[in-house]
């Protein structure tokens, strides 16, 4: 494609999730002391020319409600949808879009593109940890694109298929995705028969209906008890309590501990280090519940834990998940 056709752009550009477009700017400005006004808005993009990306040396350095963030981008003017896809597979192989308009066109040039699952996952769901660029139309002949980006997700989100019935709570999305991601990340398998659970705040039962159906056993507190059906499961122990004030020696080692209780960051800090200083877990995943504005200095010593990861969820709102796994070489 003529060099004329393609104008390679400073910064970075940010895809915000549904609705957290807010949150997205008050991280860049609360947590990254980055305070400019995005250069151009493309529906949940933001394209910020100004960013200085050149710092950025981890994760850590973007911003978590960024689903996906353009690391290079760039505009590619065309004439036709042919010619937009040519000039997209010279770059790279792999592209999924974000639409916002012109979704007709998008459809037409995704179909000349090699073959990217876009569609709702079935859990479990194991995604490939392979570069996948992203797209945007933001008129009918032109584009924001990148090849590097932040997610080896297709446009940075995953949707699952959902359950209407058997779940006692929609908060099972959560984990199903907090456990695609840990072995997205980490390579980490899913819980299975013969691992031991321990879930804090169980009640209703949805992480715990997801565990034991993967034939973990779960050990699961709360002061209320789980839905009926969980409370008969052979798989499942119930204990009614503050789960907060039990101590790891009082539980046991577990190959797994969870957290979706809603507390202020600071004790759940305190709650994981007791974990992990115990050195009676191997794998954990919790939700750092947000009790007004984010507390970005708790969030910070979560992220500093080693072996840590912090995202941002399809299926979080006001909230980030917090993940320390087992890394396994996924070579």
């Amino acid at each position: 494609m003529p060099d004329n056709k393609i104008e390679k752009l400073s910064g970075a550009a940010f895809l915000a999730y549904p609705e957290m477009s807010g949150m997205l700017k008050t991280e860049l400005a609360g947590r990254l002391n980055f305070n400019s006004k995005p250069t151009a808005v493309y529906g949940d993009l933001l394209y910020y020319a100004d960013f200085p990306i050149e710092n950025v040396k981890d994760e850590n350095d973007l911003p978590y409600w960024s689903r996906s963030t353009m690391l290079e981008p760039m505009i590619i003017n065309f004439e036709s949808i042919g010619e937009a896809a040519t000039a997209l597979k010279e770059i790279q192989r792999s592209w999924a879009p974000y639409q916002y308009q012109f979704f007709r066109r998008a459809n037409l040039i995704q179909e000349k593109l090699p073959y990217v699952n876009l569609k709702v996952r079935k859990f479990p769901v194991k995604i490939p940890n392979s570069p996948i660029g992203l797209y945007t139309l933001i008129t009918d002949r032109s584009m924001i694109c990148s090849a590097k980006t932040s997610s080896a997700i297709p446009a940075g989100q995953i949707v699952f298929e959902e359950d209407h019935e058997n779940p006692p709570s929609r908060a099972y999305l959560k984990i199903q995705e907090s456990l695609t991601m840990a072995n997205l990340l980490n390579g980490t398998p899913l819980p299975k028969e013969g691992e031991r659970c321990f879930e804090a705040g169980a009640c209703p039962g949805g992480w715990t209906w997801v565990l034991a159906g993967l034939g973990a056993r779960v050990y699961a507190v709360d002061r209320a008890e789980l839905a009926p059906e969980l409370m008969q499961n052979p798989l499942v122990t119930f204990q009614a309590h503050d789960a907060f004030t039990l101590k790891p020696k009082d539980i046991g080692y577990c190959d797994w501990v969870f957290s979706d209780v809603i507390c202020y960051p600071e004790r759940l800090l305190k709650w994981v280090k007791e974990w992990l200083e115990s050195g009676l877990v191997r794998n954990m995943i919790c939700t750092i519940k947000m009790q007004g504005e984010p507390e970005w200095d708790v969030i910070r010593q979560f992220a500093e834990i080693p072996g840590s990861r912090i995202v941002h969820l399809n299926y979080n709102k006001h909230e980030l998940t917090w993940i320390h796994c087992q890394k396994i070489s996924q070579n």
